[in-house]
């Protein structure tokens, strides 16, 4: 028997979840057929089988999450017709797992969570070992941390998730904070009433203690005519990243404005150059050769940020976001600044096509060191992005519209007609200060006005 486990399906991803089983108890497989699809934070991938033989047993459900390593079948490689025509309810049950040894998700106490479910944990100052774990063998998922942080079933456990309350000079803070709540607060709740004046002599409020309490929204009743439609796995995963990731990084957004109009006229160039055989490399090439450039000079913007340190890393691996039926993808061009523009453009046109096809790898969705989002060059005047994580800077494009503009002609001012667009850099305020952050942006719009990109 040879037991097919969960493989690293991405140099960030920790699990998978189990779609759906392609092959079925009894069903003779060959080597590399599609046994199962699984879903990752990155993408959905189907897992060939190691060897020839027959699927014996689904050791995981559809629906489960299954780490890395961690066992997803049983194949008997001999291929008997006895093991083919056993029911997977006659088959020998599964020996008894060995003790559990540590894993990267496993902190100094052996509590194991999911890296968003400790990430969420963090963020309220909660122990993970007091949480009861509710995934595969016992691990703390983001659902679980979230339930038990609403429970709040003590007062002990609201001291620890609650910050310190508020006290001015000379005064004590409250011994015991206050009881839980059933219903979201209409105002915040004061340990004493302020003083009605600041009349002379006044020396402070004394002792008020404000209780902050998590808001939730009225459920929402539906209606005649109203559509309900749930998540789907990816579009779940991207909603969880984009929240931790807004949670996580204070965003700063800074604009430019860029003059387009040289790129433009260097498009029609390449257009007319035989190497590109009458099709121009897009706006968004010219903005990614620009990036890439500028990062070289403001290398801090190139950078990941890990527990409470900084990489700033060599290569560049640019990802460019692509809206695909399914939801959002980000594609990685590995060592980006070794590429010409040729060599950019042809890498975002095969991502982007295999993307839109389903057939992008979870390798080519990992290991980004800095993003390039263009949503669409219609009706778009300027946004600001979110942070792909662990990242710390996102541009995102905007529209390119013909507008007036001034300009300086033999020393006077005229109002000329140039190709121009909003160019938004939201950076990680932990890691990038303003000086540095305009800076860079400022430098790709040099770029990109300057236009002197080479084939």
């Amino acid at each position: 028997m040879t037991t097919v486990t969960m493989p690293q399906l991405g140099e960030s991803v920790m699990e998978g979840t189990v779609v759906r089983w392609i092959a079925r108890p009894g069903q003779k497989v060959e080597r590399d057929e599609p046994l199962v699809e699984i879903a990752t934070d990155k993408a959905n991938t189907e897992i060939p089988s190691p060897s020839a033989g027959v699927l014996v047993e689904q050791l995981a459900k559809e629906g489960a999450v299954v780490t890395v390593g961690g066992a997803l079948a049983r194949l008997d490689e001999a291929g008997t017709a006895a093991a083919a025509a056993a029911p997977q309810s006659q088959a020998k049950p599964a020996p008894k797992a060995a003790p559990a040894t540590p894993t990267p998700e496993a902190d100094e106490n052996g509590v194991r969570a999911t890296p968003v479910g400790r990430n969420v944990a963090q963020e309220h100052g909660l122990d993970l070992s007091k949480v009861p774990g509710s995934g595969a063998g016992g691990r703390v998922t983001k659902s679980d941390v979230t339930t038990y942080l609403e429970k709040g079933a003590t007062s002990s456990q609201q001291s620890e998730l609650q910050p310190p309350l508020s006290t001015f000079p000379g005064q004590k803070a409250p011994t015991a904070p206050p009881p839980p709540y059933s219903q979201p607060p209409v105002a915040p709740v004061y340990s004493q009433p302020p003083p009605p004046s600041f009349g002379p002599g006044y020396q402070g409020f004394g002792p008020i203690a404000i209780t902050l309490r998590a808001y939730k929204p009225p459920r929402y009743t539906l209606k005649e005519g109203d559509q309900v439609v749930p998540f789907d796995q990816r579009r779940r995963l991207i909603a969880e990243h984009m929240v931790y990731s807004k949670a996580t990084s204070p965003h700063v957004p800074c604009t430019a404005e860029v003059d387009m109009t040289n790129l433009t006229k260097l498009r029609g160039e390449w257009k007319r150059a035989k190497e590109t055989g009458g099709r121009a490399p897009s706006f968004l090439v010219g903005l990614c050769r620009a990036t890439v450039q500028a990062l070289a000079e403001f290398p801090r913007l190139n950078a990941v940020v890990q527990d409470e340190s900084i990489i700033v890393r060599k290569d560049v691996n640019l990802g460019v976001a692509v809206e695909t039926e399914k939801g959002l993808l980000v594609p990685v061009i590995r060592k980006a600044n070794e590429l010409s523009v040729l060599g950019l453009a042809r890498a975002i046109d095969d991502l982007a096509a295999r993307g839109r096809t389903g057939k992008v790898t979870a390798d080519e969705l990992s290991g980004g060191s800095f993003t390039v989002s263009n949503p669409g060059l219609k009706g778009n005047l300027f946004g600001a992005a979110i942070i792909n994580q662990p990242q710390v800077g996102i541009l995102r494009m905007g529209e390119v519209v013909k507008r007036a503009v001034v300009r300086e002609r033999d020393g006077e001012d005229a109002i000329v007609i140039r190709s121009m667009m909003y160019l938004t850099l939201s950076y990680d305020h932990r890691v990038i200060d303003g000086v540095t952050g305009n800076g860079f942006l400022h430098r790709v719009r040099e770029l990109i006005e300057e236009a002197k990109f080479e084939l």
